[in-house]
């Protein structure tokens, strides 16, 4: 047993310039319920459910790997979100009809998922994934 302090929740928190655009992007289109929502003088803040969070962390050769695999050359940043969905199909039309850019369509992967790729507002790179029934 560790004496490591127990984390209860990872958030990752998006300055977005166009903050209504990015809110009705990840709340109204992709679904996210609200949590909560605060302002302060001239600004606000509102926080999304994701489900359940994992932090993915993976070196360059890895990165690059993924990138290849998703999009057929390296495009991603440092940081890339991805969501489980259950149609990464449906999803990637959906979210493309509200704004994000496809930057790979829905491809089989090696991990048998379906993943495609977008950039999304907040300039996020998306990953959206299915996991594929093993056959």
């Amino acid at each position: 047993m560790s004496d490591a302090p127990a984390v209860r929740e990872l958030r990752l928190v998006v300055t977005a310039d166009d903050y209504d655009e990015a809110l009705r992007f990840y709340r109204d289109v992709l679904g996210l319920p609200e949590r909560a929502a605060f302002s302060s003088p001239g600004g606000r803040v509102t926080i999304l459910e994701a489900g359940r969070a994992t932090l993915e962390l993976t070196d360059p050769n890895h990165a690059a790997f993924i990138d290849e695999v998703e999009v057929g050359r390296r495009v991603a940043g440092h940081i890339r979100v991805a969501f489980e969905v259950d149609d990464s199909k449906a999803t990637t039309v959906r979210l493309a009809q509200a704004g994000a850019e496809v930057v790979a369509e829905p491809t089989r992967t090696p991990w048998n998922s379906l993943n495609s790729r977008l950039e999304a507002p907040g300039s996020l790179q998306l990953t959206l994934f299915t996991e594929l029934d093993q056959e």
